[in-house]
């Protein structure tokens, strides 16, 4: 039986993808770069997760050195500052699930290996549809060692809930996550955003373009 709903990026609560990438493009012109990655390009990268690891690679592909981690603060801090700008819509079915859970008993995880500030931005930009305390746990860079497709965020947040992989479901947007999700021993769900839509999700259980709890619940 499912207790717990686990969301596996912000942007599988709010289609963050092109917003991220034109937070990169904005941050490149500020440190004097002359990249600029249309969606394209972008989309290639989308296979794995990011980061600052994702400029530093594409800086050694190009013979370029850069300082990788001040480009990515600069593109966090932008990327953040667009949240709070808005409007920042939930995407479908997030609110009911999200309330339905709660209503339901049901307990409900934030699973990213993204920054903290990061997901702060974006519980912040929701509210008050969505609440940071309507989670039960909130897992970030701050709380573990290994990002994703590494499985340790969903492990530490099944350990933090005090359940089974087979007492959860994730969702997740891009193949790195569900990967993670998998390895963790979790049934998952693809729920793919505008940017990873074109992306291989053989490996999750289910593909959805909305969510519905009662389909969630149905899974694990």
């Amino acid at each position: 039986m499912t207790s717990a709903i686990l969301f596996g990026s912000i942007s599988t609560v709010v289609d963050t993808s092109e917003l991220q990438r034109q937070a990169f493009n904005r941050a490149f012109a500020e440190h004097g770069l002359s990249w600029e990655w249309d969606r394209d390009e972008y989309l290639s990268m989308l296979q794995s997760n990011g980061g600052a690891d994702r400029v530093a690679d594409y800086a050694k592909q190009r013979g370029e050195q850069v300082d990788a981690a001040a480009v990515h603060a600069t593109k966090s801090a932008i990327f953040q500052q667009s949240l709070a700008d808005g409007p920042t819509e939930p995407r479908p079915g997030v609110v009911d699930v999200v309330r339905g859970a709660k209503e339901s008993g049901l307990k409900l995880g934030l699973v990213t290996t993204t920054s903290r500030d990061n997901v702060r931005a974006l519980l912040a930009a929701l509210e008050p549809d969505i609440r940071e305390a309507d989670f039960d746990v909130v897992e970030d860079t701050s709380r573990v060692q290994n990002v994703k497709p590494d499985p340790e965020a969903y492990r530490t947040a099944l350990r933090e809930l005090g359940i089974e992989p087979g007492d959860a479901v994730a969702i997740e947007d891009n193949v790195g996550g569900v990967r993670s999700a998998k390895d963790a021993g979790i049934t998952t769900v693809a729920f793919p955003n505008a940017n990873t839509a074109g992306h291989d999700f053989a490996a999750a259980d289910t593909r959805v373009d909305a969510l519905n709890l009662a389909e969630l619940r149905a899974l694990a």
